[in-house]
């Protein structure tokens, strides 16, 4: 196991070290709160964590930012306490236990041994069950007696829901200019502020914007009142990194679906109006849909200007 020290703080807990966490079996989890795909594991990490911790696996979520607002430490320790995390959290806000590790994904799970040995790995979602066995497992080797116990089950509930895979049609969308695509306005996405319109006819997995905006490298930051985005999409949810780029701010915006209130397919963060407030800089489930899922328009618009829209994700 490399070592914790490139840390720059931790969370619930006082700095851990390799040598003193020798004897017990350590989970960790490499996570960055707006993830979605982390989001969806997050329910059994939590539940591992209460099932075993008396039985000596100690689980730390070593928290690595993909975007500039996830590296503030309010940001983190909001997230820690809205997602009810209670196990320790290194801020890797340097990347430094990132590269002590050698990894390269969100969300990536490394079991280690009771003598500091790496015995099991898991990158993405999913293998939940051949992850609980390893735990267990490596626990057994400790003298713990939990081989053959039930496995955990959890009640997810919002963002956390596992993926509607079957149905899922249009992947993850950045909408800054360092790694966005499939931008349809007529206008060429440029840096510095203009404005866009959204054109007559999208077609699946394709966005515009409306209104005046500005497309930094890592979002489209809206510059007035009204703006929108509009987003052709086919998957049974659809959510959006967003927030004031102003701490502290908020705003009121509107989602509309096929040119329509939502209704039954809103998220949990919009009522059946589509109506909702953005007043922090997370991820937002705007879209759950019923079945069956089929191609639908997306739109959101904005009552005030200051807000960063960053990424679409589906599930």
């Amino acid at each position: 196991m490399p070592a914790l020290d490139g840390a720059t703080g931790w969370l619930n807990s006082p700095p851990l070290t390799p040598e003193g966490l020798r004897g017990h079996v350590v989970l960790v989890q490499f996570w960055t709160y707006t993830c979605i795909n982390w989001l969806r594991t997050l329910p059994y990490v939590r539940a591992w964590a209460e099932a075993y911790r008396d039985h000596g696996l100690v689980v730390i979520g070593v928290h690595t930012p993909e975007f500039s607002f996830e590296r503030e430490v309010a940001n983190i320790r909001e997230a820690v306490e809205s997602m009810r995390i209670g196990y320790p959290v290194a801020v890797d806000s340097d990347y430094a236990v990132w590269q002590a590790f050698a990894n390269h994904y969100w969300p990536a799970l490394y079991l280690v041994d009771a003598t500091g040995r790496i015995r099991h790995h898991v990158f993405g979602e999913g293998d939940y069950d051949v992850s609980e066995r390893a735990i267990q497992q490596l626990l057994e080797e400790t003298g713990a007696h939990v081989a053959g116990r039930p496995l955990v089950t959890v009640a997810p509930d919002g963002a956390e829901v596992a993926a509607d895979w079957d149905d899922l049609r249009t992947g993850e969308t950045y909408l800054g200019d360092a790694r966005g695509s499939d931008f349809a306005s007529p206008e060429p996405a440029t840096d510095g502020r203009r404005r866009y319109t959204v054109p007559a006819r999208l077609r699946r997995n394709h966005w515009a914007l409306d209104g005046s905006w500005t497309v930094d490298s890592e979002a489209a930051v809206l510059d007035e009142a009204g703006g929108r985005i509009a987003f052709r999409f086919h998957a049974r949810d659809l959510n959006l990194v967003m927030g004031p780029v102003a701490r502290g701010a908020s705003g009121r915006f509107r989602v509309r679906l096929d040119g329509g209130p939502p209704g039954t397919a809103h998220g949990a963060d919009v009522d059946d109006r589509g109506d909702g407030v953005v007043a922090g800089q997370r991820l937002y489930q705007l879209i759950r849909q019923p079945l069956p899922v089929d191609d639908r328009l997306f739109e959101i618009e904005f009552d005030t200007p200051g807000v960063q829209a960053v990424v679409f994700t589906f599930g």
